[in-house]
């Protein structure tokens, strides 16, 4: 049977290392997912310059066999532009263009992530954040976990911080972040620092 496992990365650099991790582990390509955040335009494929950036950081997805081409933009409700691949790219795709209320919580949700704990992806990626998730099979998933683990962000320790300075819960109406703005959250959270270690 599969099961679906997620984490968080404050870095899309981290994200493609651990989505590397899992390719390396075994898992296909077409089992895994990545929606990061978008703002600083690392990845702009209409662009010429900004194509070349974006490829320089996808190099971290070498030899995937597809994945990075796959690589879309997408604008999501309460959380501004994204890339988006793999197949909960296109379920959430398919939410935002029927305009579903709370779309990657819903989709999230739907693969088995506690509303609470979707929140805080959701959050976390308007924030300049990035979710990986894989369909494991179940008798894999502790050791797939494992691969996810180094540098992702502690859920629980994550939903603290945020909370602790005035975060009610994700809202879809929220207007998304600039730039700048993302570049100061992200510095609140280096990578290495303890909120970043492996969850609980």
């Amino acid at each position: 049977m599969k099961v679906t496992i997620s984490r968080l990365f404050d870095d899309v650099i981290e994200a493609q290392r651990a989505i590397h991790r899992l390719r390396q582990a075994g898992v296909e390509h077409d089992e895994i997912s990545l929606v990061a955040n978008n703002s600083d335009k690392w990845f702009a494929p209409d662009l010429k310059g900004a194509a070349e950036k974006g490829a320089a950081v996808g190099a971290g997805f070498g030899g995937f066999g597809g994945l990075l081409v796959g690589l879309g933009l997408l604008a999501v409700p309460g959380i501004g532009e994204v890339v988006a691949v793999g197949w909960l790219a296109a379920a959430l795709t398919g939410a935002v263009a029927a305009g579903a209320a709370g779309s990657v919580i819903g989709m999230l949700a739907e693969t088995g992530v506690a509303t609470n704990e979707a929140e805080v992806y959701a959050e976390s990626i308007r924030r300049g954040g990035s979710l990986v998730t894989a369909r494991v099979e179940e008798a894999e998933r502790s050791r797939l976990e494992a691969e996810l683990d180094p540098s992702s962000v502690n859920v629980a320790h994550r939903c603290d911080h945020l909370t602790s300075s005035g975060w009610a819960g994700f809202d879809r109406d929220a207007p998304s972040l600039t730039e700048d703005e993302v570049a100061r959250e992200r510095a609140r959270h280096p990578v290495g620092q303890a909120d970043a270690n492996a969850r609980p």
